[in-house]
C-alpha cells in the first residue's frame, strides 16, 4: 500500500488489518520511507532498504511517540548514509549494522565495567578526590553533574556510558542553552578524562564531541534599562541579599561569583580585598568601595538576640537558607533572574496557564529585554567608557590579565586610578537613576 505521507493526520487514520501491513510513502523522494500496522492498532515508523543485493528493515521509532516530522528527519539521515555507502564514501554507513555493532559494543563496555563504578560513584569520587581539592568552582561541577549527568545515567555503569550517549546529552541540552551544553560537556570530559587517569575507567566516551559554541555576549543595558532594573528589582520575587548583589556588581564592576562570596575578612574601610583563591585569574585583587558600594554592602557586624554578643557578620550575603556559613550559590543569581524574566503565569486556582500555541504562558516581570547577572559587569565597564575612564585602569577594575610582560614588569598597584574610576562609575550611575526618575515626576506633574 502507498500513500501520501504529508500530513500526521494521514499516519494517525490508518486502519489496522488481520495481519501487519506496510504503508509506504508515494513520494520519489523518500523511497523505502513507510510505516508498518500492526491489528493492534500501533505503528512504527520503518525504512526499507537493500545493501549487496540484502533486504533491511531500519525501525524509525513508535507512533505517537516519535513524531511524522521526526521520523522522516531520521529517515534522511539514515537514507543519506545508504547513499554514500553505495558510492564508496567514507561517510557511508549500513543503519542497521551499526546498530548491531553499537549493541556489541554496549555489551563488551558492560562486561568490562562489572567492577566499575557507576556513573553517580564516579561523580562522587571525582568531586571529592579531585574537583574539592584542586578546584575553586568545584560547587558548580557538583551541581552540573548531579543535574545533567547523575540524573541520566546514574545507576549505570560508568564504563558503559559510550560516545553516541554523550552527544545526545549535549544535543538535548543544547536546545535550551548553548552555553550551558558546552560547560556540562567540558566538565564531564575533565571528569572522564581524570577517571581515565586513574585507571577507574578503560576509556572516556567524550572523545571527539564538540559542542556548538555561544554567542560572544554583547549585553549592556542602556540608561533608561538601568532605571527600570533598579526600581523594579526591589518588587521582584528575590531575596534581600540577591538584589543588593545585583546593584553591588553593577556598582563594582566585578564578577557575579566574587560578589556574593564577599566576606566581611576582605572588607578593610573603603577596600575590598579578593583573595588569589577567589578571584577568576588567581590574583589578589583591591576593589575600592564608593559610599553607595558601602551602603549595599550595610553592616559588618551582627548582635546575637539572644546574648546580645556581637559578631562579625561573615558572608555579606549569606545562603537564605538555614547553613548561614555558606554565601548564596553561584548560579542561583542567574537562575532567579532567569526566572523574573519569564515568570509563570496562574489562573485564580494557583494551576499554570498556557497560550494558544500550548506552550506555558509566561511574563517578563523585570520590563527589559533578556539579561544576566554578568551583564552589570559589562554594563559598569561600559558606563566607564563613556565616562571616559582610560582602558589600562578600567582593566585594572575589571581584574583582567593584561599580559605576562605588564604582569612581570609593571608592579604599580593602580589603587588611585581604581579609586577614581570607580568613584566616577558611581557619579555616572546616581546620575542616570537622578535624572530619569526626575523626568518621570517632571512628566507626571505636568499630566496632572
Amino acid at each position: 500500500m502507498k500513500a501520501n505521507l504529508d500530513k500526521d493526520l494521514v499516519v494517525k487514520n490508518l486502519p489496522p488489518d488481520s495481519k501487519p501491513y506496510y504503508c509506504m510513502s508515494e513520494s520519489k523522494a523518500e523511497k523505502g520511507f513507510g510505516i508498518l500496522v500492526y491489528p493492534s492498532g500501533s505503528k512504527t515508523f520503518i525504512y526499507k532498504y537493500k545493501v549487496d543485493g540484502t533486504q533491511r528493515l531500519l525501525t524509525l521509532g513508535e507512533y505517537p511517540v516519535t513524531s511524522l516530522k521526526d521520523a522522516r528527519e531520521k529517515y534522511q539521515k539514515a537514507a543519506s548514509q545508504v547513499r554514500d555507502l553505495r558510492r564508496g564514501s567514507k561517510d557511508g554507513a549500513d543503519p542497521v549494522q551499526e546498530i548491531k555493532k553499537e549493541k556489541e559494543r554496549r555489551v563488551t563496555a558492560e562486561h568490562e565495567s562489572k567492577k566499575s563504578p557507576t556513573v553517580k560513584e564516579l561523580v562522587a569520587d571525582y568531586l571529592t578526590s579531585h574537583a574539592k581539592v584542586e578546584k575553586r568552582s568545584w560547587r558548580e561541577d557538583e551541581r552540573i553533574l548531579n543535574k545533567e549527568v547523575v540524573s541520566r545515567w546514574g545507576k549505570l555503569k560508568a564504563a558503559s556510558i559510550l560516545r553516541k550517549d554523550i552527544i545526545r546529552m549535549v544535543d538535548e541540552i543544547s536546545l535550551t542553552s548553548a552555553s550551558s551544553a558546552a560547560q556540562t560537556l567540558k566538565i564531564t570530559r575533565k571528569m572522564y578524562n581524570w577517571a581515565l587517569n586513574k585507571e577507574r575507567v578503560p576509556a572516556t566516551p567524550c572523545t571527539g564531541v564538540i559542542a556548538k559554541k555561544d554567542n560572544e555576549r554583547i549585553r549592556s543595558l542602556s540608561d533608561a534599562e538601568i532605571v527600570t532594573v533598579w526600581n523594579k528589582l526591589d518588587s521582584m520575587p528575590l531575596s534581600d541579599e540577591m538584589r543588593r548583589a545585583l546593584k553591588l556588581i553593577l556598582f563594582t564592576a566585578q564578577r557575579p561569583g566574587e560578589v556574593i562570596g564577599m566576606h566581611t575578612r576582605e572588607i578593610d574601610g573603603h577596600w575590598w580585598t579578593i583573595p588569589a583563591e577567589r578571584s577568576k585569574n588567581k590574583r589578589s585583587h583591591r576593589v575600592y568601595l564608593t559610599p553607595s558600594s558601602l551602603e549595599l554592602i550595610g553592616s559588618l557586624t551582627v548582635t546575637d538576640p539572644k546574648t546580645h554578643v556581637t559578631k562579625d557578620k561573615g558572608f555579606i550575603f549569606p545562603c537564605p537558607h538555614k547553613d548561614k556559613d555558606k554565601s548564596i550559590q553561584g548560579h542561583a543569581l542567574s537562575v532567579s533572574v532567569r526566572r523574573c524574566l519569564v515568570w509563570p503565569l496562574k489562573d485564580k486556582k494557583g494551576r499554570p496557564l498556557f497560550g494558544a500555541d500550548g506552550k506555558a504562558a509566561t511574563e517578563n516581570l523585570l520590563g527589559v529585554d533578556q539579561w544576566t547577572p554578568h551583564d552589570l559587569r559589562r554594563t559598569a565597564s561600559t558606563l566607564m567608557s563613556k565616562a571616559k575612564i582610560l582602558f589600562e585602569h578600567r582593566e585594572r577594575v575589571l581584574n583582567h590579565t593584561l599580559g605576562k610582560l605588564d604582569r612581570i614588569y609593571n608592579q604599580h598597584d593602580f589603587d588611585d586610578e581604581k579609586q577614581v574610576a570607580l568613584e566616577t562609575l558611581e557619579r555616572k550611575i546616581n546620575s542616570i537613576l537622578t535624572k530619569k526618575i526626575s523626568n518621570v515626576i517632571s512628566i507626571t506633574s505636568k499630566a496632572a
